[in-house]
């Protein structure tokens, strides 16, 4: 039983050395390592569109504010203290504060969500740019194939009246 499966190894080992008979005639290697295998090329594999698209407009959208590998974000404007000490230190606007706890009140009560009030630079994601870039070609098809409907629609008056 153990000197069976190195002798059943070997075989296929052989076996898969060979090219299969299905294959495209290759020539003869002197390498016995290399292993030919022969299969059908699927037909069904693409990409989406619609998320090629949404790759491309995300390439060319608005990526942000130029960012500098240099920039260390350190703050120097209160370097030199004189006798009156730092002014024009960053305070908070307490006006501006009520104000936007007021509007997310009126949000909230309302059922309307309120995380859009804090985005800076509001920026679509890729998913959302997908999405988009479906919708705009359905309706690209859906025109493309009412202009073909009419098309034949004129073609087939066009015959009737002759």
């Amino acid at each position: 039983m153990l000197l069976a499966l190195p002798a059943a190894l070997l075989l296929s080992a052989e076996a898969a050395a060979q090219p299969a008979k299905d294959c495209a005639p290759q020539a003869p290697t002197t390498n016995p390592n290399e292993i030919v295998v022969c299969a059908v090329k699927p037909d069904g594999y693409r990409i989406s569109p619609d998320l090629m698209e949404a790759r491309r407009l995300k390439k060319q959208g608005n990526s942000g504010p130029p960012k500098n590998p240099h920039e260390s974000f350190a703050d120097h404007s209160c370097a030199t203290v004189g006798p009156m000490g730092c002014r024009g230190q960053p305070t908070v606007n307490l006006i501006a504060v009520a104000a936007v706890a007021a509007q997310m009140g009126q949000r909230l009560s309302k059922g309307q969500e309120v995380g859009s009030m804090f985005e800076t630079t509001p920026t679509s994601s890729e998913y959302q740019l997908y999405q988009q870039a479906k919708k705009q070609r359905e309706a690209k098809e859906e025109a493309e194939a009412a202009a073909k409907v009419k098309a034949a629609a004129e073609a087939q008056a066009a015959a009737a009246k002759n």
